[in-house]
């Protein structure tokens, strides 16, 4: 297991590069056997010691390797594709095994994206200079072994790309690592896979300095994860020689709004839900060293709409701004900077809205980038799609039914 780091434990899973195309089934057969070997020892050490547990899962990613500065619309398809895959293989296994994935006290998976090539030749200086970029979701194998988060167990895939990425990582690794290996599972690749999606070359991609994504954010949970991502992969990097700010809005839905959900009186606060989300936030786009003086956080309380924020502002001029909300449309209308917003493909007429109060103001649309929503559906029909462990992963509602039962059965 590894140490304690603010009462959670921590543990790395070092992933081969992914099969191509990356379908379903494709990813089940690659990464399931290690997925399930790492979730069900991790769930086994847990009820052990009773300590929640965050697992970074690195995934490699050939079509982000060397493009890091490029437009991120340009690989935005492909990677939401990866993501939402392996999260929902995460959530069909966890279901499968009765494996906590959804509780503060349970596994708590995280997917940090790699650019890393599917031959795992480096380029010489990313090897040499692990100091070169500490902001993510993009990193490279310097930045995620050199930074100081304290895993004590490395979780690597019996395979030869497992092993050739394991030796990488461990190169760059200042301190000594527990090292597990765990079964491979079959990656097939295939020469015909369609490349990275990419906008046609007659025309410009947009590039997005102010990006945008709202919710309730209850009980954080894997579709969650997905969708905050995939919103921080929609943030263009600037240029080397640029000091643009970038910034990341999130608007969280005010207590007041959420008196008639179901389950009410197991909602999380305003406060709770934004800090939960920086958590992840923070876990995904800062391999800086813990405790760095130069993050900034400020609490701002203004009258009017959206007054209520806490910006946090990191040393690569990242700020990001979480916002209490009162309405269904937050900073959009409010903040003519933002260029884009990211939603799941349920809420696709929300984005419609939005773009139409932006265009009422004269305003520049907004691009909208989607998600895929989750489900238990499989080829195999190894899940059932109403499978009610699967939708406990994923749903706020389902989470606070579950401790509303609960503790009716302590009564």
């Amino acid at each position: 297991m590894a140490p304690l780091l603010n009462g959670r434990s921590r543990a790395l899973l070092l992933l081969p590069p992914p099969p191509s195309p990356p379908t379903f089934t494709a990813l089940k057969a690659a990464y399931g056997p290690s997925l399930s070997s790492v979730l069900t020892e991790l769930a086994r050490s847990r009820s052990k010691s009773q300590g929640a547990v965050v697992l970074d899962i690195a995934l490699p990613c050939d079509h982000l390797y060397g493009k890091q500065d490029q437009p991120r619309s340009s690989t935005y398809a492909t990677t939401q594709r990866l993501v939402a895959g392996l999260y929902k293989l995460v959530c069909v296994i966890s279901a499968k095994e009765s494996i906590d994935v959804e509780d503060a006290d349970g596994i708590d998976p995280r997917l940090l994206l790699l650019a890393y090539p599917r031959n795992g030749k480096l380029d010489q200086a990313l090897i040499s200079r692990p100091e070169l970029d500490t902001q993510g979701p993009i990193i490279n194998i310097p930045t995620l072994a050199s930074c100081s988060r304290p895993w004590d167990t490395i979780y690597a895939v019996e395979s030869e790309e497992g092993e050739q990425i394991l030796k990488t990582f461990l190169s760059s690794r200042p301190q000594d690592c527990n090292i597990h290996r765990v079964p491979a599972g079959v990656v097939q690749v295939s020469p015909q896979a369609e490349p990275a999606s990419a906008a046609p070359a007659s025309v410009a991609a947009t590039i997005h300095y102010s990006v945008a994504v709202g919710g309730t954010f209850d009980h954080l949970h894997i579709g969650h994860k997905l969708l905050l991502t995939m919103f921080a992969l929609a943030l263009d990097a600037p240029p080397e020689t640029a000091e643009i700010e970038q910034s990341l809005t999130i608007g969280i839905t005010g207590d007041e709004l959420l008196k008639n959900k179901k389950f009410a009186e197991f909602l999380e606060s305003w406060s709770q839900r934004q800090q939960s989300v920086h958590d992840f936030m923070s876990s995904i786009l800062d391999f800086g060293p813990n405790g760095d003086s130069r993050v900034v956080a400020k609490e701002l309380t203004e009258p009017g709409p959206n007054g209520h924020a806490v910006h946090v502002t990191f040393p690569s001029h990242l700020v990001i701004k979480y916002v209490e909300i009162w309405d269904p449309f937050g900073p959009t209308i409010t903040d003519e900077s933002i260029s884009a917003l990211v939603l799941s493909a349920e809420t696709r007429a929300g984005g419609k809205a939005v773009n139409s109060k932006r265009a009422e103001r004269g305003w520049p649309q907004l691009e909208v980038f989607e998600v895929d929503v989750l489900d238990a559906e499989e080829n195999d029909g190894d899940v059932e799609p109403a499978d009610e462990s699967f939708q406990s992963k994923i749903s706020s509602t389902e989470i606070r039914r579950m401790q509303a039962g609960k503790s009716k059965s302590k009564k």
